[in-house]
């Protein structure tokens, strides 16, 4: 279990043993990412998948070493980016050459750089939902000539006594919709329509088994419950609708918290998985699969204001989202350290409580998780990749790269 306090105390033992091995000593905070972990939570996916293929996706990790390291596991295929400047990147960078931005887009100097480009717009899809979005594309080339490749974003959100459950996405939802945008892809000179994506959040990126919120948990597993009937029905019927309209080359759907009722659907051709290779502290808690978290940073103790408080520098790297409680970041090892009510995670410092904090010396360092993935490495241009007990690799992130996406 990831509560283990034995297995997160032993987590501490390794990452600080492989602090001290380095040559020279790290700018904290030191953030890691435990390939052994990384790894297995790659295989575990595979398994969830049964058969379907992973596409990766890279906002979730942000480390162009730790997308490479996805994609060479068997059964990965394909990266999902999330702006069109990080797709043309990666497929200049020769990382992937199938990458779906998973968003549209109006980045007109990125769609300048691929209309120019026959080798990226063969390699990238992007991702529509308005005839608005194809227009803006023509306003950036003076000729047709580049087929640019366009998938249908169509909105996979639960119905439920006329209100809509799940992310804010498409305006598509009924096949009539999906097949007139179609239609007017095929029309419109200059572009190919590659395939269809219905990402169902509300099924793949909500937990639904957390400790002391019973009754809570089981609403929300019959919410999905209802969601997964319901969505492959209307899959089914948006299929059929498109069949004899155009030929579709994927059907993107799911995500890391879905991957065995979205590969399950006939209808659906790929999955998506992203968070699930690092396991943030959003992804503790499903019925479906048990976390190996792999993504950890590491802050010093500075100051000791009482016997039993250790207050640690920085740590307010606070998650995207609902501004809930849910998104600060977790004080993860050495285990029973906890956040302080008054101060949370601050900018400057962080005060612990919990009995290891008496035993915590200055210097010493604490381990922290994430709430989610892919976003702590905004805040750093390197990752130390651990391997045993030894940092095996530094690599940089998107930031290292000098790239801001």
């Amino acid at each position: 279990m990831v509560s283990d306090s034995i297995s997160r105390n032993r987590l501490a033992a390794r990452l600080d043993a492989a602090v001290r091995a380095k040559d020279e000593p790290l700018p904290t905070p030191v953030f890691v990412v435990d390939v052994d972990a990384f790894d297995a939570n790659a295989a575990d996916l595979v398994r969830r998948a049964a058969g379907k293929p992973i596409r990766v996706a890279s906002k979730s990790l942000r480390v162009p070493a730790l997308i490479r390291r996805a994609l060479s596991h068997d059964g990965f295929r394909g990266v999902l980016s999330y702006t069109l400047a990080e797709a043309l990147w990666l497929e200049e960078q020769d990382v992937c050459d199938d990458i779906v931005v998973a968003y549209p887009t109006v980045d007109r100097a990125a769609l300048t750089r691929l209309v120019a480009s026959p080798r990226a717009a063969s390699r990238i899809t992007l991702m529509i939902d308005d005839v608005a979005h194809l227009e803006l594309v023509d306003t950036v080339r003076a000729s047709t000539a580049v087929p640019v490749r366009v998938a249908i974003d169509v909105d996979a959100g639960l119905l439920v006594g006329g209100r809509h459950v799940g992310p804010k996405r498409s305006p598509l939802y009924d096949a009539r919709d999906v097949v007139a945008l179609a239609r007017t892809v095929l029309e419109r000179p200059g572009f190919q329509l590659a395939g269809v994506m219905t990402y169902e959040g509300q099924v793949a990126g909500v937990p639904d088994a957390v400790p002391r919120q019973r009754a809570k948990s089981l609403v929300v597993r019959r919410l999905k419950d209802a969601s997964v009937s319901q969505l492959r029905v209307r899959r089914t019927e948006i299929a059929e609708a498109l069949r004899p309209v155009a030929e579709l080359g994927f059907w993107n759907a799911g995500g890391s918290g879905s991957l065995e009722t979205s590969s399950a659907d006939p209808v659906v051709t790929e999955v998506t998985a992203g968070s699930g290779l690092l396991v943030p502290g959003l992804f503790d808690h499903y019925q479906a699969f048990e976390p190996r978290p792999a993504s950890f940073y590491g802050l010093p103790v500075t100051r000791r204001p009482s016997p039993d408080v250790a207050t640690v520098h920085g740590g307010g790297l606070v998650a995207s989202g609902t501004g809930t409680a849910d998104r600060l970041p977790v004080p993860w090892a050495p285990a029973g350290l906890h956040l302080t009510g008054l101060e949370g995670a601050g900018e400057v410092q962080t005060p612990l409580t919990g009995h290891p904090a008496a035993l915590l010396k200055i210097g010493d360092l604490v381990w922290f998780r994430h709430a989610k993935s892919g976003e702590p490495f905004e805040h750093t241009s390197t990752v130390q990749l651990l391997s045993g007990e030894r940092f095996a690799e530094s690599v940089p992130t998107y930031r290292g790269h000098g790239l801001a996406f």
